[in-house]
């Protein structure tokens, strides 16, 4: 196996690791157990656990921001039609049925109070705003966007998805916010 492939293994491994315990409650130890290599080895490739976190949080976010360029960039893409709007969406949920990167992603915006995890926050969805900008959509239906994709998010969290009982007072919520895309999630999940 080469270099970069076991840096990749490990990346995997920590996504894993971060999405169950977040920043706080995972250690480079747990990392290590979950790649199937020794905890001093993480330390050698990442150097601190804070350093991994960075890295995996800024490569999940990425993803985020490199679907939605992709869409962009499509010569084919019109964002003033309804198809355009359907194919950001699309983009998105697409990328909803890792529920890994999307843990690491909520736990990452939740770290706000180590700040080198706030500012990568804060930097990742600058990236994300400014890709989604590119469609020439106004800032608020650009904001609105966003924050569709955040409800998203937090009810995979909370794994809404998993707990859809009639009676549940969050199954109407859950069956509007996901629409056409419940069955697809629900069988992911």
């Amino acid at each position: 196996m080469s270099a970069e492939d076991r840096r990749e293994l490990v990346l995997e491994a920590a996504t894993r690791a971060f999405a169950h315990g977040g920043y706080h409650g995972t250690s480079t130890d747990a990392v290590a157990k979950e790649a199937g290599v020794s905890q001093p080895y993480v330390v050698r490739m990442f150097g601190t656990k804070l350093d991994l976190f960075l890295e995996v949080f800024a490569r999940s976010v990425g993803r985020i921001r490199d679907a939605f360029a992709a869409v962009v960039d499509d010569d084919a893409f019109d964002p003033t039609s309804e198809d355009g709007r359907e194919r950001m969406g699309l983009a998105y949920t697409e990328l909803l049925q890792d529920h890994d990167f999307l843990q690491v992603m909520m736990h990452g915006f939740s770290a706000g109070g180590v700040e080198e995890i706030a500012a990568a926050a804060r930097r990742c969805m600058g990236e994300v705003f400014a890709t989604i900008r590119r469609t020439g959509w106004t800032d608020e239906e650009v904001r609105d966007f966003i924050a569709y994709g955040m409800l998203l998010n937090v009810m995979i969290s909370m794994r809404a998805l998993e707990h859809l009982e009639p009676d549940d007072p969050l199954a109407p919520l859950t069956a509007c916010a996901f629409g056409d895309t419940l069955e697809v999630l629900e069988s992911s999940a």
